[in-house]
Formats: structure tokens, sequence, C-alpha cells
């Protein structure tokens, strides 16, 4: 039996440990009856085909609304949507205070009014290496080297020891426009004499070597962008300002001015420009200059990285834009990858550039994209700095856990936790896991409301994608006699029109043959025809078509 401690240092996952995005985690201290909880990040996941007309995915907060009283704050690590993007949707109601960097917080902001969201959150400035206090936590904000400004690994400190919770980081030791990883700090972390464990990111667990560095990525665009005889257009993650920074110095050396495409390149260069980040690089100038300058002369920086039909670049690519249009010969990079789950629209759009001539440039050409995640080398450096005690993988799927887990093993951390989201995790004073302890889940946001997957009505959308619908309506009087009726509504099956007979007069012949051999006193009962008309309907369809549609009978007796 496990030992109960006066005071204890819990960590629990709630989204992000077992999968790629809607990270969230909880950490609790005191008695195990008196926890106080501080929540790290609260961010969104993206729904695949398997969640028709789903929008967003997040973690269900349904153990930290048992404990609502007991929640003192949330932190922010960073601010792209995996870790951030579900702070607007879940966390007003909690009412409690959101730290975060400047960076963050004005992202937080314009989230707000991009997505015109009513509620809002109270948001504390939080300042890397500057520690502050929220119940018995103390919490540190470190730099650390990513894809997005001011990304904060945290540290968080109590009476019983010291959590390192990473967030996302790599080794970059020649970021652009930003402050490398601190190794100097977490070197002293790893020095002082206090139990330490290390909740880390393991999104690249599974690549020996150490991630390429941005400056090195800079150098290969640059190259490209100069020795392109027309157009340029680029596309990459918006959140990605040190990219951006990358792209306009090179476009400037080379004599080209940068014309920005999409929202989110807009609103979040112009935070970077409002908090000094962009110092040296020249204003870029919006889509409706595009014609006005040579083609020889111009780079075009847009949205659409991930194959979002609706963005700039696929806009392009099907020669709808408002504003743009290439002609073979123009050079299209794709300065990013594709999150799984989106590859088949990426490429998608490449074929259809591709189609028109277009200079295709991806990943598969040169170094045009690096991660913002630590490699195994890189791992093995941030034990070695800060030594310790237990190892938590998160933020990765089952394949990345498993091997960030057996790389700490072999590089002798003495406890590796094999933690899944919905365990209980006792940090300190003694090490114990307790699978399944909370209860975890999904919300998915569907259109404005947010809701369980059984409240979303998404199987019943995808029995519709798999079989079509028939709706069958008739009126019958007391005496079972038909008034009206029956008519019919097709929606989602094939018509094939060179066919003897159609599907309306197969399904119309099937459903008055089965009145018929209904006799009239039972046609009196409608839930005896509704079964009745289903059942008939579903199985002569099945043999004409080999799938059984979703059949709707609507019996009005008058």
């Amino acid at each position: 039996m496990a030992t109960a401690y006066p005071d204890e240092l819990v960590f629990v996952p709630l989204g992000g440990v077992g999968e790629i995005g809607m990270n969230m985690a909880a950490y609790g201290f005191g008695p195990s009856n008196a926890r106080k909880w501080i929540v790290v990040d609260c961010g969104v996941t993206f729904a695949g085909p398997s969640q028709p007309g789903i929008e967003l995915i997040m973690a269900d907060p349904s153990f930290l609304e048992d404990n609502a009283d007991d929640v003192l704050a949330l932190v922010l690590t960073h601010s792209h949507e995996d870790h951030y993007g579900a702070v607007l949707d879940l966390w007003p109601a909690f009412d409690r205070p959101v730290y975060a960097t400047a960076f963050t917080a004005a992202m937080l902001s314009a989230k707000r009014a991009s997505d015109n969201i009513v509620d809002n959150v109270s948001v504390r400035p939080m300042q890397v290496g500057k520690p502050f206090t929220v119940g018995p936590f103390t919490i540190e904000a470190i730099n650390v080297a990513h894809s997005i400004p001011e990304s904060c690994a945290l540290a968080l400190t109590t009476s019983v020891g010291r959590v390192i919770h990473t967030g996302d980081w790599k080794l970059d030791p020649r970021p652009i426009a930003a402050a490398p990883t601190d190794e100097k700090r977490f070197r002293e972390l790893g020095a002082e004499a206090i139990p330490l464990a290390l909740i880390c990111d393991s999104t690249n667990a599974l690549k020996d070597g150490t991630s390429p560095s941005e400056d090195e990525v800079a150098a290969t665009l640059a190259g490209l962008i100069a020795d392109a005889p027309h157009r340029v257009v680029l596309t990459t993650f918006a959140s990605n300002v040190g990219r951006i920074i990358s792209i306009a110095r090179a476009a400037q050396k080379a004599g080209r001015q940068v014309v920005m495409s999409g929202r989110a390149m807009h609103r979040i260069s112009g935070i970077a420009r409002e908090l000094g980040m962009l110092e040296g690089v020249l204003p870029f100038l919006d889509q409706d200059a595009f014609k006005t300058l040579p083609r020889s002369k111009i780079v075009v920086l847009c949205t659409g990285s991930q194959g979002e039909p609706r963005a700039a670049i696929a806009r392009i690519a099907r020669g709808e834009h408002p504003a743009i249009d290439l002609n073979a010969g123009d050079r299209v990079i794709f300065s990013s990858w594709a999150i799984p789950g989106n590859e088949r629209e990426v490429i998608d759009i490449q074929n259809m550039l591709i189609d028109r001539g277009i200079e295709i440039i991806t990943q598969r050409d040169g170094l045009v994209h690096t991660t913002g995640h630590p490699r195994r080398e890189e791992l093995k450096r941030l034990y070695d700095w800060l030594k310790p005690e237990t190892l938590v993988p998160v933020h990765g799927e089952a394949a990345h856990l498993e091997a960030h887990a057996a790389l700490g093993r072999q590089h002798g951390i003495r406890n590796v936790v094999h933690a899944r989201n919905g365990d209980m995790v006792r940090l300190f004073p003694e090490v114990t896991q307790f699978p399944g302890e909370v209860r975890t889940g999904e919300l998915y946001l569907d259109g404005n409301i947010l809701c369980t997957p059984d409240e979303s009505g998404v199987k019943g959308r995808r029995r519709l994608s798999f079989g079509g619908h028939i709706v069958v309506s008739l009126c019958i009087d007391a005496r079972g006699g038909i008034v009206s009726g029956p008519d019919l509504a097709i929606e989602g099956l094939p018509n094939v029109e060179d066919d003897e007979d159609s599907l309306t007069t197969l399904v119309r012949n099937t459903v008055n043959g089965a009145l018929k051999s209904i006799p009239p006193k039972r046609r009196a009962d409608p839930d005896l025809v509704d079964s009745a008309l289903q059942r008939a309907v579903r199985g002569e369809v099945n043999a004409w078509w080999g799938k059984k549609p979703n059949v709707t009978v609507f019996v009005h007796r008058i």
C-alpha cells in the first residue's frame, strides 16, 4: 500500500501525454485531501476525418472543475495553439489568473478580438528569471529556444522538491531574434541540493542527433530567394516570428519587397513589431501591392502551410485569390512541415501549383524548415545539466514517450515514469504512480458549442457520411388508411441515371409493398409501421447498393 505524506507534490496530465497536441497538466501540492493546484498550459488539437464538422478538440477539465476552489492559476509556457488555444474557451469559468509573457498575453488578446470571444481572463505578467509565488508554489520562467517568441520552461519549487516542466524547447545556439536556451540557469538548478523531477517534451525522442539551427534555415532561404528568376512565395507557420524575420532580411538583401497575405500573418507580425521584435525589418506590404511590383522584385509571405482550404496559399493554388496570381516559373517554398493528418491537403495544394508550371520547394529539396523540439542528443544534454532523479516523458504519442523513457533509463535516471493522461504521479517525497486516477477525456468545439463527444452527434455524422439518408413520410388515419404519402427525401446515395429503375422508384415500390403487407388494423399503429418500413427500405437498398442506408420514417396519425 502506498505511503501517505503530510505534503505531496503530484503531477496529473490531462492532455498531451499519449497524443500530440491538447497539452494541459495540473500540479497539486499538499496532503491528499487538501491539495492546492496550478495548471500548466491549456491547448487544443485539430479534428481529423473521424470528427466531421468539429473545429477543435481540447482536454476535458472535469477534474479541475471538481477541485475548482483549490485551483489557483494557469501558467502558459508559450502561445502555440496546442498549448494556449483552449484558454478562452475553458478558463473563464474558473475565474483565476493566467500568467503569461508579454508576447503570449498579446497573442491571447489578439485571439479574443479576432474570434469575437466575449469571455475574458485576467492575465498577469510573467518575466523570465523573475520568480513569483502562487500559493505553495514558487514559479520561475526560464528562456528556451523554440519556434515562437518567449517560450519558457518552468521551474516549480515547493517545500518537498522541484519540478522542471520544459514546455516545448530545443537547443539552438543561433536562434533568430531570440535568446538561446538558458544553459547557465539549467546548470545552476541542477547543482542545487533540491530533489528534482523533469517533465519533458518527447516530440523528437525518436530522432538521433541534434536539431538544425534556425540560422541554417535562414541561410538556405536566403539562397533560394536570391537566385530565383521570378516571384518567390513562402508559406510557413504564422507564429514563427524568427522565420518571418529571416525571410524579410533575405528579401531585403536580394532587393525584393515583402508582400504579406493572411490574417494570422498580419496579426502576429503586428504583435511582434509592437513589442520591438522586428527592429530593422522594413514594414510589410499588404497583398494589394502585389500587382504594382515587378515580378523579380517581390517575395510573398502567406498563410496556409497546413493546407487550410481558405488560407492564402490554397486560394493562390486554385487561382481564386483576390489579389495574388502566379505564373509558370515562379517559385513557392513550403518552409514548414505538415502536422500529421494534414499531409493530403498540403500535397493537393502543391500538385495544383505544379500543374501550373510553378516550382515547388519543400523539406525534401533542402533545409527550408527545422523543428522546435529536441532530438536525442539535446535531451541527453539537458539530463546532464539538471541531473534529475525522476523523468516523466510528456508531449508525444506512445512511440515518442516510450523512446524517451528508454533514453532516460539508458542515461541513468533513477525513476522513469510511464505516464498517460489521467494518471496521478506523486513526484515527492516518494515517486508513485496511480494509473487512471483522474477522469480525463475530450471536449469538441462544434461551431459555437462546446460539448462532449457523445453530445456532439459526430457518430451520426459518420453514419450519414457512409450510408446517406432516406426519409419516408406518410399520414394514416385511425383505421390504418393511407391519407397522404408516402413522400420521400433521399440524400447522399448514388443516383445512376442509366439504371432501368431509379433509386427513388426502388424505395417507393418498397415502401408501398411493405404497407400493403400490413393488415389495415395493424397499420393504425405508427410504431409498427415505422419499424416495418425501416427494415424493408434498409434491406432492399442494401441488396441494390451493397450498403445499408440511414432511414428515418415519419408516420403521422390523423
